[in-house]
This record gives C-alpha cells, sequence and structure tokens, in this order.
C-alpha cells in the first residue's frame, strides 16, 4: 500500500504510524526488528545529516534491502528536507515520502517552495509533507509559535500536500520541562484540512499525550532523538566494560536497547489496533 493511501485511512480511523530516523545499519535493523516483533507497519526516515554521512545511493539501497530483509511494512521517507535539489532527488530514488520543510520561511515563500515539491512530485506516487508553524530544532531556543487552523487550511488548499507537521507544543531533542500539546487545536487543524497530520518532536512526549493527539487527529508520529540516545549511552556503557574491539560483538547490546525503547512507543502508538 502507499503510504499516501495508509495515512488517508490513519486520518479516517483515528490510527498512526510512527516513523522513526535511522543512521547506520544497527539503528535501522532496531527499528525494523521492533517492528517486526510488534507486528506493526513503520516509516524509516532519513534526515539530510544521515544522507550525507551515508550517500543518496547507499542510504537508500540499505534501507530497501532491510525492509525486504525484515519482512516488515515499511516506507521510506526523508524528514526536515531543505535542500530543493535533494528533495529532488529523493523523490527520483523512489523514496516513498518526501518532507521539504520551508517552515522558517514566509507563509508565502513557503506554499511557494512547496508547491514546487508538490509539482515535481506528481508524476510519482511520492507522499509529500511540509511544516507549518514554529517547531524547534535541535539547538534552536524552544519557543512555541502553534498552527494556526486557517493558515493550515489556505496552506494545504494552495499547496496540494499530503501530510502537515503542526506546531501544537512539541519540540526536537530533550525538553526542559514535560511539554503539554495543544490538543483541541489540534481537533481544530484536523477539522479543516483533509491533509495528514504529523508530529515532530515525540521524544520525551508522555504515553497519554501521544494516545490522546492520535485521538485528536494526529496520523504520524515522528521519532528521533530518543533512539540515538538510548543507542549512544548503551554502547558508551558497554564500552566502558570490554577491551572488545569487533563491531560485530559490541554494537549489539546498543541495537537489543534500542529495540526495547522503539518496542514501547509501538505499543503505546498502536493502542487501540492491538
Amino acid at each position: 500500500m502507499e503510504l499516501k493511501e495508509r495515512l488517508r485511512q490513519n486520518k479516517k480511523n483515528g490510527s498512526a504510524l510512527l516513523a522513526t530516523n535511522f543512521y547506520n545499519f544497527e539503528t535501522l535493523a532496531a527499528v525494523l526488528t521492533a517492528a517486526r516483533e510488534m507486528k506493526s507497519g513503520l516509516i524509516v526516515q532519513l534526515s539530510e545529516s544521515s544522507i550525507r554521512y551515508m550517500g543518496l545511493e547507499v542510504a537508500t539501497a540499505l534501507a530497501r534491502a532491510a525492509i525486504s530483509q525484515f519482512g516488515v511494512e515499511a516506507w521510506l521517507h526523508l524528514d526536515h528536507g531543505q535542500n530543493v535539489d535533494l528533495v529532488k532527488r529523493c523523490i527520483d530514488a523512489g523514496f516513498d515520502s518526501v518532507m521539504i520543510d520551508a517552515s522558517e520561511k514566509s507563509f508565502a515563500e513557503n506554499i511557494k517552495v512547496t508547491k514546487q515539491i508538490v509539482n515535481y512530485a506528481s508524476g510519482y506516487e511520492t507522499n509529500v509533507e511540509a511544516e507549518l508553524g514554529y517547531i524547534s530544532k535541535l539547538g534552536q531556543e524552544q519557543k512555541m509559535i502553534y498552527t494556526r487552523p486557517d493558515e493550515a487550511k489556505e496552506f494545504v488548499e494552495a499547496t496540494g500536500i499530503n501530510a502537515l507537521a503542526v506546531a501544537v507544543g512539541s519540540a526536537h531533542g530533550f525538553y526542559k520541562e514535560t511539554p503539554n500539546l495543544q490538543l483541541d487545536l489540534i481537533s481544530e487543524i484536523n477539522a479543516v484540512t483533509d491533509a495528514a497530520l504529523v508530529l515532530h518532536g515525540s521524544s520525551g512526549i508522555p504515553d497519554d499525550q501521544l494516545q490522546r493527539a492520535i485521538k485528536m487527529g494526529i496520523t504520524k508520529i515522528n521519532l528521533a532523538t530518543e533512539i540515538k540516545n538510548i543507542f549512544m549511552k548503551s554502547l558508551q556503557e558497554t564500552l566502558m566494560h570490554t577491551d572488545n574491539i569487533d563491531l560485530r560483538e559490541v554494537f549489539p547490546t546498543a541495537t537489543s536497547a534500542a529495540v526495547t525503547l522503539v518496542s514501547g512507543k509501538l505499543k503505546t502508538i498502536n493502542f487501540e489496533q492491538s
């Protein structure tokens, strides 16, 4: 099933997909193992920095081969694509979904850039996601500029996007205090647009808030920071107690820790489907 159709179904029946970033084979194997064990669909995401690290051809082939090997229903997505040329290359490379992130530009410029990608993707079956409002990125001040329902409606109609990342109280990275998602705002935005709604920055958001956000209309939930954190913390702990230089024997403990994390997130997100 194409991701566009799956997200439309999610919007209709009040369910969501977990979208997990990966950074190497170990983190990719971790998220796919969790999805297989939980019998869940999954979106695997590459950021621009991960693509620079691995190379687009290698990263794409790795994702496709791993999805096939693990036997999981999964889709490949570009997360926070700000370079228009790279977004187009990902579409050409066969990504199931891309995000064009022009959210830091003016409303009019965001529409212009986003529409360019929607038009480019029209000859493909690619799901196109964009962002509206201010969702602070790693290293940025965690301030809140919420997505306005009237602007969301106008933006979706003007661009023709399939999915919209909304600013409703989340942020990328770890939170300085417990976040408070604006659940009523999610419901209001969901009521005025046909686009699938996306929640970025789920690391650290309490499970009950995630579940309520899904009930209000969130159909895709992004997870990245917690995956990096638990993998590296586990790896660091292992390295403190071993002189083993065989990566194949050192990495599995960290991979297993990430599997446990993602399995828990999938259980939370699939609460209505279990």
